[in-house]
């Protein structure tokens, strides 16, 4: 039995065997036959496709498809172009000199390098930049939108509208003075600053910041005969008399004042002159200062303010500091932030210190009774050798402070309290 299973088993292996031959022999002769066919078809395709375009050429058709004959020619047209183009891109690069093509890519890679170098420091240059003149040593900057909406001013313009006025025009100076603009509605900041290095009269420069194009006051200005014109390096001054001259420095930016305090903030914007640097202790500290503040001034002499202003501070605080900064949000209740610095980090901690034990003694309006704060003031140490006061003001106090700042003498009234 056995051997009879071995038997049949041996026929059907040799038949397995014998029909896997067969079929690898068959395919073996598909895959021939189609290598033939294909190598017949490839010598075929060029014979066609030269007869269709010889055909396309005569405008001949196969007469079951004439559409085709459109295809082709539009086909070839686009052909066509794209060798002309071709063509025509190898002669320009066969004219190209090679001189000139080592000029442009040095002169790219210089744009580049460029931008590398002045990305970086627009980037980190303040949003609004006043450009003031290097030799200033004072800036006091008023926030017009601010002055008009808080709420001290509004309240002292109905308690004392005999009074207010008198104010308003000491703290813009001589902006109040510009033809065709009404400052509440029209100004945005207006920027003071101050030179003491003469030994007579310190030196203001005034720059306004407006909501819009300062074109049509230029214009006004232009049509006013009181006004004559001069140019500088092609940027024209109007002057009227000697009193007053007016520039335009910027888009929306209004240069006011004496005429030879304008010509030299013309020629600080042009670059004929050098401007206080962003990286100056005193426009970096008034860049602290928040810009949305309705006032703020700074020095960096502080015993120097009594000769612009009224008394404002403590004689002990002036002569204590190297360079003092405050900034007044004249909502209610007032807000105030004043910046200090001393000569070293030993006079800041005894400052501070002093401020912490006596705050009444340091801070309070000079030739006055009234204190600067309703509470004692939050103080920080920023650094070695700077201060930082944040307190409320009494309502007084800051009135009586924009008195002193505005040069009024309406204060009188007030010290009494």
């Amino acid at each position: 039995m056995e051997k009879k299973i071995e038997r049949v088993r041996s026929e059907f292996e040799a038949r397995d065997r014998k029909l896997n031959e067969n079929i690898r022999v068959q395919q073996e002769a598909v895959r021939e036959a189609r290598a033939r066919h294909n190598k017949v078809e490839e010598r075929k395709t060029p014979a066609y496709l030269n007869i269709g375009r010889h055909l396309s050429a005569q405008g001949i058709a196969p007469p079951n498809a004439p559409h085709l004959l459109t295809d082709a020619h539009r086909h070839r047209d686009t052909v066509d172009q794209l060798l002309q183009h071709r063509a025509e891109l190898t002669t320009l690069s066969n004219q190209i000199d090679m001189q000139e093509l080592r000029k442009f890519y040095f002169s790219v890679v210089s744009i580049l390098a460029l931008l590398a170098i002045i990305l970086p420091v627009a980037v980190k240059s303040p949003r609004k930049r006043e450009w003031l003149p290097q030799e200033t040593d004072m800036i006091l900057s008023i926030n017009i939108e601010q002055l008009e909406r808080a709420d001290i001013p509004k309240r002292w313009r109905k308690d004392q509208p005999e009074i207010w006025p008198k104010v308003w025009l000491g703290l813009v100076g001589a902006a109040a003075l510009t033809p065709g603009l009404t400052l509440p509605r029209d100004a945005v900041h207006i920027t003071r600053a101050v030179s003491t290095d003469e030994p007579e009269t310190p030196r203001e420069f005034i720059l306004m910041e407006t909501r819009r194009d300062v074109s049509p006051v230029i214009r006004t200005i232009g049509g006013d005969p009181t006004f004559r014109k001069h140019p500088i390096s092609g940027l024209p001054v109007w002057e009227r008399s000697s009193d007053l001259a007016v520039a335009r420095v910027g888009p929306a930016t209004l240069a006011i004042g004496a005429p030879g305090e304008v010509d030299e903030l013309v020629l600080v914007r042009l670059g004929m002159k050098p401007d206080l640097k962003i990286t100056d202790q005193l426009f970096n500290r008034f860049q602290a200062l928040d810009r949305e503040s309705a006032l703020r001034l700074i020095s960096r002499n502080p015993p120097d303010l009594s000769r612009v202003f009224h008394p404002i501070f403590s004689r002990e605080l002036l002569d204590a500091s190297q360079l003092l900064g405050l900034a007044v949000a004249l909502q209610n209740p007032v807000k105030a932030r004043l910046l200090l610095k001393m000569n070293s980090s030993k006079n800041a901690a005894e400052l501070a210190r002093n401020l912490h034990d006596q705050p009444q003694r340091w801070l309070r309006l000079a030739d006055s009774e009234l204190l600067l704060y309703s509470q004692p003031p939050e103080i920080q140490r920023q650094g070695d050798s700077n201060l930082e006061l944040r307190f409320t003001l009494p309502e007084n106090s800051a009135r009586l402070l924009l008195e002193r700042i505005a040069k009024t003498d309406a204060g009188a009234a007030l010290t009494a309290h």
